[in-house]
């Protein structure tokens, strides 16, 4: 297509679609306003688009729904914040530093009829409040994330972060998702449970656990009438933990229970009863 009739297209009103030469892994949108060039530098990253059936994979792998608030650092055209909120049917956010890429993102959402539940916000992902998601999605570089690994593990417990092509490093992520030869990476936030805590159900058992964590891993210790012993099979899923340890009296009990701040609240389990659990960081 040469230029001249490009532009009689974009003068249409509608959006061209324009691949790279050589390319057909990575369409880019552009309208009559402004198209975006592959590669083109930003702030601290060159601009390229997700591929759609990764967009999808990304937001099927975070359960992205009707009640969640996607946001995605890095946003450039608005393909995943769109995408979020036309197939998914959630509300989205997208920050973009590039104030073309963002523009052209808003016309974009409008253009495919939600502009009522996709914001397009031109920022800094470092500077910007993304603190009211409950799913992030990001395209960045290893580095960044690596400095954006303080503020996602700073969300709420079990808000779920999508990366696509690089890892948080040390983080290991929940799960692992390949499209076409590339890889998508889901962390689910978790709760901070590492430190002690006072836990006592209605009736007769109290105990003292002290929690040792690493992201979502954890271990640690309980102690009962003095004697200390180690818990076995213990895990924080975002604001759920759970572990099982031996009583004094030789009987096996797990508990569950969900962190909210210093306190949590769950059960009690053991053969033949279960029983209402609280506690608290000390």
């Amino acid at each position: 297509m040469n230029r001249r009739r490009a532009l009689r297209m974009l003068a249409g009103g509608g959006v061209l679609l324009v691949r790279a030469a050589g390319s057909q892994d990575f369409p880019t949108y552009g309208d009559e306003i402004y198209a975006p060039r592959l590669r083109q530098a930003g702030k601290d990253v060159m601009w390229l688009p997700t591929p759609e059936a990764m967009v999808t994979r990304m937001l099927e792998m975070a359960k992205a729904g009707h009640d969640d608030v996607v946001y995605d650092l890095g946003a450039g055209e608005g393909r995943i914040p769109i995408a979020a909120a036309q197939r998914f049917g959630a509300t989205a956010v997208g920050i973009e530093y590039d104030p073309q890429l963002a523009a052209l993102a808003r016309r974009n959402a409008q253009r495919a009829g939600v502009a009522d539940r996709v914001t397009i916000v031109t920022g800094d992902i470092f500077k910007e409040d993304f603190t009211r998601a409950s799913v992030v999605t990001l395209y960045l570089l290893p580095e960044l994330n690596q400095q954006l690994r303080p503020q996602l593990l700073g969300l709420r417990p079990g808000t779920r972060v999508v990366s696509y092509r690089w890892d948080m490093g040390e983080w290991e992520p929940d799960q692992v998702a390949s499209v076409q030869g590339d890889e998508a990476f889901l962390w689910i936030v978790p709760a901070r449970a590492a430190g002690r805590w006072q836990l006592a159900d209605d009736r007769f058992f109290s105990g003292e656990v002290e929690f040792v964590q690493l992201f979502q891993r954890l271990g640690g210790t309980i102690t009962i009438r003095g004697k200390a012993r180690a818990i076995v099979g213990a895990y924080v899923n975002g604001a759920v933990l759970g572990f099982t340890f031996e009583d004094v009296d030789g009987a096996v009990r797990t508990v569950r229970a969900r962190v909210d701040g210093d306190r949590l609240a769950g059960e009690l389990r053991f053969p033949g009863n279960v029983r209402p659990l609280t506690g608290r960081r000390r």
